[in-house]
């Protein structure tokens, strides 16, 4: 190796939709820059939801993170600002094609912390070959589930985000003044509509994140429906699992569409990075137009960028995902990212699980998420 190679060490999250898709793109970005050598380490999806960021950037060049990072990140300076490094057109043109509030969710009082490469939210899927008809009302969905058919990822990170959907459903959204988290009537009836779908949802979904139900939904088919889970293209591209899924915008509560929490992940750089030039190039070459729809697209990504999104070829790839879920994308909610927010994120979501599993009162948990976010908001 020459003496003059720039290593780049980054970290993400062990999927192909979060790994094979940023090797592609740090290959290629070799190839174009044979100076620069990238390497791509990964950690569990857990991981990558619980892990401090500040430890993280002292380890590594490159980052993916989760929005709900953001307010750390503009507080403490562990990654660099990208609104100081990157040209303002660049970002114009992120803005102008973000998918929902995806380039959005990672800045915060000004401070861009990242490059929303990937967009997801927690959309419908199916088995067609399973399953013609789709419910189409929250009552539907509860008659499939008494049937055995339905599985949600039910661990705590994931019930959590059911909860906060099903709140902006109701009309109100969470965390919206510092006095409580959220109201006790839409909070209550929030929690017993989920304990209704709860009771009849099999207790090995309750340690399931979205990759285990879309693993049992192709491996086995027992499950022929998932109402909301954060959506993975792979999983409607052929040749990737033993039976493709068909991925769908979400059943209704009164004639209101499930408003789910906005996910996805961005590019981030370490503020104690020897080579932060280099990585900002290759950050902005990750979040092109031309390299989401091309070589991350192609690799297991799930792009971005909204021109992929839009995009003849990388829909006729999956089954029209894009296409069918972008509506779901567009109006998705965008979750609190103030600074102590991963605390409440972080310990909020294993009183839902109980009681969506166990049953209880809906009022005791109420209480208990009041308590975590008035703690929370003192961080």
């Amino acid at each position: 190796m020459s003496t003059n190679t720039i290593q780049l060490k980054g970290i993400t999250w062990n999927h192909s939709r979060g790994f094979t898709s940023v090797v592609a793109t740090a290959q290629r970005f070799h190839e174009l820059n044979p100076n620069v050598e990238i390497t791509w380490e990964k950690r569990s999806l857990q991981a990558f939801a619980d892990e401090p960021i500040n430890e993280l950037a002292k380890r590594y060049d490159l980052l993916i993170i989760d929005h709900p990072w953001a307010g750390f990140a503009a507080r403490t300076e562990v990654i660099i600002p990208l609104n100081e490094h990157l040209s303002k057109s660049y970002l114009d043109d992120q803005a102008n094609n973000s998918v929902g509030k995806s380039h959005e969710s990672y800045c915060f009082n000004g401070y861009q912390s990242a490059l929303a490469i990937d967009a997801a939210t927690p959309v419908a899927a199916s088995r067609p070959d399973l399953l013609p008809v789709l419910p189409q009302t929250w009552e539907d969905l509860i008659a499939l589930a008494k049937q055995g058919k339905v599985a949600i990822p039910g661990i705590p990170q994931d019930t959590l985000m059911s909860f906060y959907m099903v709140c902006s459903t109701l009309g109100e959204d969470v965390a919206a003044t510092k006095e409580y988290f959220i109201s006790n009537e839409t909070g209550i009836k929030a929690l017993e509509m989920l304990r209704d779908l709860g009771q009849y949802i099999d207790d090995e979904c309750y340690d399931m994140n979205p990759i285990k139900v879309y693993e049992a939904m192709t491996l086995g088919d027992k499950y022929s429906y998932s109402p909301f889970a954060y959506g993975y293209t792979n999983y409607s591209r052929k040749g990737y699992a033993r039976e493709l899924l068909k991925f769908h915008d979400m059943v209704s509560i009164n004639n209101q569409k499930l408003i789910t929490t906005l996910g996805g992940t961005g590019l981030a750089i370490s503020a104690s990075s020897k080579h932060q030039e280099i990585a900002l190039k290759y950050a902005a070459y990750v979040a092109s137009p031309e390299t989401q729809v091309g070589v991350f697209f192609n690799n297991g990504g799930q792009p971005g960028h909204r021109s992929a999104w839009t995009n003849t070829e990388t829909n006729a790839a999956c089954t029209n995902f894009f296409k069918d879920t972008l509506p779901a994308l567009d109006r998705s909610f965008l979750r609190p990212r103030y600074h102590g927010h991963m605390f409440f994120q972080d310990n909020a979501g294993a009183p839902i699980r109980a009681y969506m599993k166990n049953g209880g009162e809906a009022k005791s948990v109420l209480s208990t998420l009041n308590k975590l976010y008035k703690e929370s908001i003192q961080l």
